[in-house]
């Protein structure tokens, strides 16, 4: 980084350029200022170690917008013996790298320092132009941090992956969003904190949730939210959730994730799945996305009906169910809006057999009601030692050993009569029924 570059830096870091808009002034200067990451960044995790020592190789940040990768890039500036300098892979080419890479040798050459490049959305690069960055990578002639929003699996070489060290970052927990609004308001130098700026907890709250971890998407609407209100009376610039709704461009929900809403709107989702209703299931979820709700708590209750209500009716709907789970944990939001749709769609549009439920429960409550019965003798396990001398196993007749793999036999206690399972005539589970009667019939 060169003189007037450093300086322009510092200026920007520092706050004292006031025209820039609000998420620069208040990009975290060191480490201790940096929300959220904490499984890279917190005492001890290796990255904090390898900045703090300026001992770091070759980066790839992988996350979402907002959630801090040019901002570390920015602290590594701030920290590295090397020089730093940063393109962005939006803009520049080849010819551009090709410069970058002749002034590192020149460097080394003359001052025996090393170069730390920077690219920004390097996934934006195509094919050649990361071959071009690889041997200067490889040789050490540049140290390289990349930032990518996409996968870098599929979007950075493998070859430049491979002699990268790749870090994660997420979405900033509502409680990251919350300590960087409020350093915000306090912070005298860079923030509001000489404004006499007062925010409404709901409006607070407002911003925090549908910012969606995205703390430049925060800082701008409530950069917004300042400029636009006037002060009172009183000379209070007062943020109400009115102007929060306004800054933010989305309404504020009626949903209280842990009062009547939340059991009244997931207890609607599931009755209409099981009353086979894709379009009132379908609403319902989206009541549930838009307010903010838990996914993974949508996804685990997606799980649980289709056993519940499809069950054999079927039995793909569990399989789509979990799929739907991984694949929710997998892309997470808001793409993982539409594996749940489709779990929700085809749940919904399937044959209802709620049998496997009503036979657990029957079970259960035959066991509560007369305690745990006996195990017969020759279901008992005779491979472990002296179990065979107590006869355990004795008697036992092996059903593929019999025509249609299946003989008559006990299967129950002798004080326990069963009837637990009563499948029916509806879907896939018409076909058990059949099964059980026809063997059963042949016996």
């Amino acid at each position: 980084m060169d003189l007037f570059s450093f300086a322009d830096e510092e200026e920007r870091s520092s706050g004292k350029g006031k025209n820039q808009p609000l998420a620069d002034r208040m990009r975290p200067r060191t480490l201790d200022e940096f929300a959220g990451q904490q499984h890279i960044l917190g005492p001890g995790k290796l990255l904090r170690r390898a900045i703090e020592a300026d001992r770091i190789s070759s980066l790839i940040f992988y996350g979402p917008p907002g959630t801090g990768k040019t901002t570390l890039a920015r602290i590594i500036a701030r920290t590295t013996q090397t020089y730093f300098t940063d393109i962005n892979a939006v803009t520049a080419g080849v010819a551009d790298i090709r410069r970058v890479v002749d002034e590192a040798k020149q460097r080394h050459a003359m001052y025996e320092q090393g170069t730390t490049l920077f690219v920004d959305e390097i996934h934006r690069f195509n094919k050649s132009q990361q071959d071009a960055l690889l041997p200067y990578v490889e040789d050490g002639t540049i140290r390289l941090i990349g930032a990518t929003t996409e996968n870098p699996f599929f979007e950075v070489n493998p070859a430049l992956l491979s002699r990268s060290q790749l870090f994660q970052l997420y979405s900033l927990s509502e409680e990251a969003m919350g300590e960087i609004l409020e350093r915000t308001l306090r912070d005298k130098e860079r923030g509001y904190g000489e404004l006499p700026v007062r925010m409404d907890p709901e409006a607070a709250s407002h911003l925090i949730h549908y910012a969606e971890g995205d703390s430049r998407r925060l800082l701008n609407a409530l950069e917004l939210a300042v400029a636009t209100t006037p002060p009172d009376k009183e000379g209070l610039i007062l943020i109400t959730l009115e102007v929060a709704v306004d800054s933010i461009q989305r309404r504020a929900a009626r949903y209280d994730k842990s009062g009547d809403n939340h059991y009244d709107t997931i207890s609607a989702y599931i009755k209409s799945i099981r009353g086979s209703d894709p379009d009132g299931a379908l609403y319902w979820l989206a009541r549930m996305i838009d307010a903010g709700e838990d996914p993974r708590f949508i996804a685990r209750r997606l799980v649980i009906s289709a056993s519940e209500d499809v069950g054999n009716g079927d039995p793909r709907g569990l399989q789509v169910a979990v799929s739907a789970l991984q694949a929710l944990e997998l892309v997470g939001m808001p793409e993982g809006r539409i594996p749940l749709a489709q779990a929700t769609t085809y749940l919904a549009g399937a044959p209802k057999s709620n049998a496997a439920y009503t036979g657990i429960n029957r079970a259960l409550a035959e066991v509560r009601r007369n305690g745990h019965g006996t195990v017969p003798v020759h279901l008992r396990d005779k491979s472990y030692k002296g179990a065979e001398k107590l006869g355990h196993g004795k008697g036992y007749l092996y059903p593929h050993d019999y025509p249609n793999g299946y003989v008559e036999q006990q299967y129950l206690p002798d004080n326990v009569k069963g009837g637990f399972y009563e499948a029916k005539d509806i879907g896939y589970e018409r076909h058990i029924k059949e099964y059980l009667r026809t063997i059963r019939r042949e016996k």
